[in-house]
């Protein structure tokens, strides 16, 4: 589609409880990878914006961090810029896994289920405390029959901050074609935000490292995602038309370096297999990715750490 034929565009701010399915449902609506996805909560630590294009209409879709009770500094920062993305956009979708829902009103909730419900009680109050209205999206709608989430949905819709509701499964594709139509309704008529092949508005160099903090996130399943970063540190055009990326993975502590590299620097060798198999294929060349560890006991309090990823230090 030409850049031309763009009739609206806008912005589109999806918000939610840490692991909701939010980079899952950016992701899908894209159609192309630009959030990374794990098992681990608050995986998203800064708003990633992938361009959707839905008809003759653009959406640029904000996939923000997980609304949650902030303690740390790195805690606060995420929050402040979900809904920094939220108070900006065009359009908000507030995504609810429907599964911790349905367990609440069969009255079997796990722990971490009560954490997902308590937050998404504080987004729907900070809503209607701002006065916001937004579009209910419930996901993982395809781990049980639709009945079962019809007085949820009666519930949530009582609340009085949810224009629509849609059911969907974010990772299977269910009902996101009509949440996108839904979306795209509410975009402004304007030209293109971005150019027609974009898909996301994140430097190539933040955006790899991401990619090897996911494969780094999704192998180490001890470990919080808080106590370890990825940062480029070089980025080589070579004449042959292949890259070479250098990157440095910080660590906390001597033991988390330790399990970074593994017995042998076995795990980090793979680690750097799987990611870059996934940046060639992205970048559509061949890349050369070399990966170092350090340690540095303080880099949650560094502000150049937070600025290049558009949070703020002092919150």
């Amino acid at each position: 589609m030409s850049e031309q034929t763009v009739t609206h565009a806008g912005f589109c701010a999806i918000i939610g409880a840490p692991n909701a399915g939010k980079s899952t449902l950016t992701n899908r609506l894209v159609g192309a990878k630009v959030a990374i996805v794990t098992h681990k909560v608050q995986t998203t630590r800064f708003p990633v914006r992938g361009v959707a294009q839905v008809g003759s209409v653009q959406v640029v879709i904000v996939d923000t961090p997980g609304i949650f009770v902030a303690k740390r500094r790195l805690d606060r920062a995420m929050v402040k810029a979900a809904w920094g993305g939220a108070d900006d956009a065009d359009a908000v979708v507030h995504l609810i896994d429907a599964s911790a829902w349905v367990a609440e009103h069969e009255g079997h909730t796990t722990g971490a289920q009560r954490h997902s419900l308590d937050d998404d009680r504080r987004v729907i109050q900070q809503l209607k405390d701002a006065g916001r209205r937004a579009i209910l999206a419930l996901n993982k709608i395809d781990l049980f029959p639709h009945d079962r989430v019809l007085p949820v949905m009666a519930a949530l819709s009582a609340e009085g901050v949810y224009d629509e509701i849609f059911m969907i499964s974010a990772d299977k594709g269910d009902g996101v074609d009509k949440l996108a139509s839904a979306i795209a309704s509410r975009m402004p008529e304007g030209e293109a935000l971005y150019p027609p092949d974009q898909v996301a508005d994140l430097p190539m160099r933040v955006l790899a490292a991401e990619v090897t903090r996911e494969k780094l996130m999704l192998r180490l399943h001890q470990e919080l995602p808080y106590q370890l970063t990825v940062e480029t540190e070089s980025w080589e055009e070579r004449k042959d038309g292949s890259v070479r990326i250098q990157q440095v993975i910080i660590v906390g502590r001597e033991g988390h370096k330790a399990m970074v590299l593994g017995k042998g620097g076995a795990q980090i060798k793979e680690i750097g297999r799987q990611a870059r198999v996934e940046l060639t294929e992205m970048l559509g060349r061949p890349v050369h990715l070399f990966l170092f560890v350090k340690i540095d006991e303080r880099w949650q309090e560094k502000r150049e750490n937070y600025s290049g990823f558009g949070l703020e230090f002092d919150v």
